[in-house]
């Protein structure tokens, strides 16, 4: 009987693939006997495995944390206290992290994804490592360094999905463990939020990135020993044809420069030429990267798969996470600037968010097995946009216990629904040995709408407050600029219910 829902499932997964079956040929002229990865046969070995390779969201979301929450802290040590440069240092290492994630799955998938997996995290090691040591230098060190330490996770949550992707065929143990990975997600925030806090108050913020360090050499050993061997597949083409360089160039060039500019306008203003000019730039890099992949023969974004059941997910994502980034940033400053909360105290009253995720994930899990994909995601984009309103909106002398705790409450579930629901709807669409595609186009989405959607919150806050005598109208703008990106989400969802009910 569950062999039977598991298939049936499966179909209903990639109910509205279209595109030509030659175009889907040319994209899976690799052989399938090399795409398979054997899953661990016992109960422990599975766990251990699992849990390994989940640590790449732990890890990565934890990164993101160390310079959040002790923001201020890290500031003061550059002598810099201006908003849009302390932005900054999230923004440059979401950047990374959301941009080359586009090369990063293709890559996994031409060279075996564990031993991409292992090579991601000792470079987000050695970025850590140095991270900590720009202490001694300033604060353009240490943006470089956030950056170039996002790309490890860049490479590691596309290459960690597609393992999972590879190792598990569609059904409910899949559903689970895909949730399971998004669970740990506020886990890992909440995890780099306690600690970075600790060593900043208690020792020295460099050594929260120090011992981050050594924890990801302690996972690139496990990822070695645990991780089964992920084969590279035979490929019909060179390699060359299958990296897809002027794709990568292109792709890269522009959402750097569209990213950059928009986070880089709220610190030298708008009116200064440089920054249009780039975003202008960037967005003609991704003309010329949509025409490239129209004509490439292995394209990094295989537009055969692109239906538009992908599409509605893909938009979801991108409006859903944007106003969670806002939400983590401006909430986190207000518990700090507006309330006067030490960093500690600030990440003591984020803990609920990893019990709440939990309960998001495993839920999801089962959801997906009863319901589809666009249910969830209608479920996800309201808790997203019903937590930007509590917070939006929540009086700064109002008691923790009221709607402070009910936002970190509620939004988790918006990130452990929508994230577990995308991430499975592309994996079962893409064949096993393009998982790593798959994977790269949802974090791409999820990282880079973070990022971006912190730099449209920071150009409302530096209009509606320039000066900063009027910070919480500032953080409140921020707030309604994320509660309207969702309330569109919802819009989106809505549209995506209606497409899937009017099918069956």
């Amino acid at each position: 009987m569950e062999a039977v829902e598991e298939q049936k499932m499966s179909s209903d997964s990639t109910m509205g693939l279209e595109g030509t079956d030659v175009e889907k040929a040319q994209l899976d002229e690799i052989e399938p006997t090399q795409s398979h990865v054997e899953r661990p046969q016992s109960l422990f070995k599975e766990t251990v495995f699992v849990a390994v390779v989940c640590c790449a969201q732990l890890m990565t979301q934890a990164g993101l944390a160390q310079s959040i929450v002790p923001v201020d802290i890290i500031g003061d040590s550059f002598g810099t206290t201006q908003p849009g440069e302390l932005s900054w240092f999230s923004a440059a290492y979401s950047l990374t992290v959301g941009t080359f994630i586009l090369i990063a799955g293709r890559l996994g998938d031409l060279f075996g994804h564990k031993r991409l997996f292992v090579m991601a995290f000792m470079w987000y090691a050695l970025w850590s490592l140095l991270a900590g040591f720009s202490v001694y230098s300033n604060r353009i060190f240490f943006n470089c360094c956030r950056a170039f330490q996002g790309l490890g996770p860049a490479f590691l949550l596309p290459n960690a999905l597609g393992i999972l992707g590879r190792t598990y065929e569609p059904g409910r143990r899949k559903n689970l463990v895909f949730s399971l990975f998004g669970a740990t997600a506020p886990s890992g925030f909440v995890l780099g939020a306690v600690f970075s806090s600790i060593f900043s108050q208690l020792l020295w913020w460099p050594w929260s990135f120090w011992v981050m360090a050594i924890a990801c050499l302690v996972l690139a050993l496990a990822g070695t020993v645990v991780i089964p061997h992920t084969p590279s597949p035979r490929l019909a083409g060179t390699v060359i044809e299958h990296v897809d360089i002027w794709g990568s160039i292109t792709g890269v060039t522009g959402l750097v420069l569209i990213n950059f500019a928009w986070n880089q306008g709220p610190v030298v203003g708008w009116p200064t030429p440089y920054n249009y000019i780039l975003l202008i730039v960037g967005f003609i890099s991704i003309g010329a990267f949509v025409f490239v992949e129209k004509r490439a023969k292995y394209p990094l974004v295989p537009f055969p798969y692109l239906t538009k059941d992908v599409a509605f997910v893909l938009a979801c994502i991108s409006t859903g996470w944007s106003s969670f980034g806002i939400w983590l940033y401006y909430l986190v400053r207000m518990l700090e600037v507006l309330r006067g909360h030490s960093p500690l105290l600030t990440s003591a009253q984020l803990v609920p968010v990893a019990v709440s995720g939990l309960c998001a994930a495993i839920t999801t899990g089962f959801m997906l097995s009863h319901v589809r994909p666009s249910f969830v995601m209608l479920f996800a984009m309201t808790a997203f946009t019903v937590g930007g309103i509590l917070i939006g909106t929540a009086p700064v002398n109002q008691i923790y216990w009221a709607q402070t705790f009910l936002t970190i409450i509620v939004m988790p579930w918006g990130m452990d629904m929508s994230f577990p629901a995308a991430t499975i709807l592309l994996s079962n669409c893409m064949p096993k040995e393009h998982q790593g595609l798959a994977a790269s186009l949802v974090n791409t989405f999820v990282n880079y709408s973070i990022s971006l959607g912190l730099g449209f919150a920071g150009t409302i806050e530096s209009r509606i407050d320039p000066e900063g005598d009027h910070i919480l109208k500032g953080y409140r703008g921020a707030w309604y600029m994320g509660i309207g990106l969702s309330g569109l989400g919802i819009c989106v969802a809505c549209l995506y219910t209606l497409h899937s009910s009017k099918r069956t």
